[in-house]
């Protein structure tokens, strides 16, 4: 079979890309953002995984929401528990920086917003290993916070990316509707299947 010239292969990417992107605007918006984000998340992780596995044949909009619809009360249900968690340690530094004063209140502060950190990290650990295991819902939690805890090299790596990404977008915010969320999926996903690959082998 005759390949594509490079162009059309790049166009087309650039489309499916682009598509993936707005896919996930419009169905985090679909569930007011709060109940639309875990969903929404784990279709473009699922879209982004299928890519880096060279299953690049299917249709993006019909494979996101096919895959929205089916993980929207499981994702959910996990979701409201990191948000739960992420709202008692708001709560909690609220009522430090409002109450407690001297070492022991910035100590305690510094404290909770490390947890901050961690919690964010485990959360987006989580939808790589959501779309990559099976897991009871559990399990999935536990699991995010797990390989958070164990995998520091390849968190900075993701950082790293993440940054360079967020510094693409500042300086050409007209970037934001087409690869504000799938750039770092994809960069995400990535580095996750190379701990997981490594997390496999050591297994």
């Amino acid at each position: 079979m005759e390949k594509s010239p490079w162009i059309i292969v790049v166009c087309e990417w650039i489309w499916k890309a682009i598509t993936a992107n707005i896919c996930w605007i419009a169905f985090t918006s679909l569930g007011l953002g709060v109940f639309g984000f875990f969903p929404a998340t784990v279709a473009l992780f699922t879209i982004v995984r299928k890519w880096q596995r060279k299953d690049t044949d299917f249709p993006v909009w019909k494979t996101f929401k096919h895959v929205y619809f089916k993980e929207w009360k499981r994702s959910n249900g996990i979701g409201l528990v990191f948000y739960s968690i992420g709202l008692f340690l708001l709560i909690d530094i609220r009522i430090t920086e409002s109450f407690l004063t001297g070492v022991f209140g910035r100590f305690l502060s510094i404290i909770l917003y490390i947890l901050v950190v961690f919690l964010v990290l485990a959360v987006g650990y989580f939808f790589a290993v959501y779309v990559h295991y099976e897991y009871s819902s559990k399990e999935y939690i536990k699991q995010s916070f797990l390989i958070t805890l164990t995998s520091l090299p390849f968190t900075l790596l993701i950082g790293i990316g993440l940054f360079v990404i967020g510094y693409l977008i500042q300086q050409y915010p007209g970037l934001i509707p087409f690869i504000s969320a799938v750039a770092p999926a994809y960069w995400m996903m990535r580095v996750c299947l190379s701990r997981f690959n490594q997390l496999e082998r050591l297994g």
